[in-house]
Order: C-alpha cells, then sequence, then structure tokens
C-alpha cells in the first residue's frame, strides 16, 4: 500500500491579509502545502495626496537629477510605471529586497543593488556599496513610511529627496471573515509590514492564543508586537517564500 505523506500545512486555513500579485501568489504556494488561504486585503493603496510634487520629482529623475533611485516596494514600482517613468542610465537603482527588485526588472527597470543580508531599510543602508555616498537621491514611499531609510541614507553623505508616492489605507474585513478570526477557524496570520499589524490590531484584535502570527521579518514583528500582538514566528528574510517556510517549520515543530 503507497502511503501518501501528508502535506505540511494540510488542514491550516491562513489569513493572507494583501491581495494583488502578492496575495495571488502567496496563497498558490499555501495551496501547494495543504493550506487553506484566505486571501482578504487589509490594506490598500491610493493615489498621493501631492500629485502635482510626485510628477516634479518624476520630471526630475528623467532629466537625470539623481545619482540614485530607491524603491522600498512594488508598489512604487506601479507608480512609476504607470506614469511612463523613464530612469536616465547615470542614475542606479537601488532595491531594499528582491521582491521590489524582481518587480523593476518585470517592469522594464535595471537594479544596480539589493542588500543580501537583511531585506530591510536598515540593510539596505548598512549594505551601502562602499559605506557611503554623495549627490541626490530620489526616495518615493508610502505617505507613511517611517524616516529610517530617508536618515540611514543622509548619514551616509546623500542629499535625499523624498516624495509621497502613494498612501496606505485601511481596508475593512467582511464580517465572515472577522467572525472566522474570531472564532478560531483561521489557524494562522501572515504579517508582511507594519501596517498590515496596525490593521490587524485595530479591526481583529485581541486574536484568539491559538492563532500563529508570522511575521516577514524583525522590523515587521517589532511593528506587530508594537501594535499588541503575539508574535510566533519570524521569517529570515523579507521575502513571501521565507514568511511561509517560516510558518511551515512552526507547524512541523508543534506537530
Amino acid at each position: 500500500m503507497t502511503v501518501i505523506p501528508t502535506k505540511p500545512l494540510a488542514g491550516w486555513r491562513v489569513l493572507v491579509p494583501r491581495g494583488g500579485r502578492w496575495g495571488d501568489s502567496v496563497a498558490a504556494s499555501l495551496r501547494g502545502l495543504g493550506a487553506v488561504p484566505v486571501v482578504a486585503p487589509i490594506i490598500n493603496f491610493a493615489s498621493t495626496d501631492n500629485p502635482e510634487a510626485l510628477q516634479g520629482a518624476l520630471r526630475e529623475l528623467e532629466a537625470g537629477a539623481f545619482a540614485w533611485l530607491v524603491v522600498t516596494s512594488a508598489t512604487t514600482v506601479d507608480v512609476l510605471a504607470s506614469h511612463g517613468t523613464t530612469v536616465p542610465e547615470g542614475t542606479r537603482i537601488a532595491a531594499v529586497g528582491e521582491t521590489t527588485a524582481g518587480a523593476l526588472s518585470l517592469a522594464g527597470y535595471e537594479v544596480d543593488f539589493v542588500p543580501q543580508g537583511d531585506y530591510s531599510a536598515r540593510g539596505l543602508f548598512k549594505e551601502w556599496p562602499g559605506g557611503h555616498g554623495s549627490g541626490r537621491v530620489l526616495l518615493p514611499q508610502s505617505d507613511i513610511a517611517e524616516p529610517t531609510l530617508l536618515a540611514g541614507l543622509t548619514k551616509l553623505g546623500f542629499n535625499v529627496t523624498f516624495i509621497s508616492a502613494y498612501r496606505t489605507v485601511g481596508v475593512p474585513v467582511s464580517d465572515e471573515v472577522a467572525a472566522d478570526v474570531a472564532s478560531g477557524r483561521i489557524n494562522a496570520v501572515l504579517v508582511s509590514s507594519g501596517s498590515v499589524a496596525r490593521q490587524l490590531a485595530a479591526q481583529l484584535a485581541p486574536l484568539p492564543p491559538a492563532t500563529v502570527v508570522a511575521c516577514i521579518g524583525p522590523r515587521t514583528a517589532f511593528d506587530t508586537r508594537s501594535a499588541g500582538l503575539t508574535v510566533h514566528t519570524i521569517a529570515e528574510t523579507r521575502s513571501a517564500q521565507s514568511l511561509i517556510e517560516a510558518l511551515v517549520e512552526y507547524a512541523e515543530v508543534q506537530a
């Protein structure tokens, strides 16, 4: 008799609180591991409140005014692409991690630098080539982005221009999803950013004690704890694959 091995997340219902390409990709990976993903975007992205300032910064970028363009999210890549932004050859591009670098490449942008050890703002400026810099840097981020990267790049010697590229807004989850979480029918929640953590806390806390909270990296884990949620497992790197692997490892230990 052939014994079919049990998939590591068989029977797990996992809340994926982000939609779009990220949510679809994560949901597909979870299904392959036996889980039932519940995709319920809890944040979304809206146009910046100051489109004129953004357009002005992008025009400067295209004119070659910046030595570096630093990109911290795939959402920023979407903004660049939607404006038809061309990055001149003399401007180098840094991406905060592999996911963002992949989005840039798919959009036709050549990435010059990605940190290897820590896919975070701190990792980016800590691993910056040569450990110092000069010239102007364009840093388009969410309106609620923390000033960590701005401060770090400034300390390296750059003249940094921060611009709000988009707004991060909360999205109410359905009553059905909220009831599933409250009842414990959701076995795990994936937390991919501080924004997600804060919305989870605002909309769904307190989580049942048995609900596993998996965070995409140490910084997100810090933000999640600051929001009042318990963290059970932390991905080694800021990638979707690492986040899923962290949940699998936790499940296997608990089995």
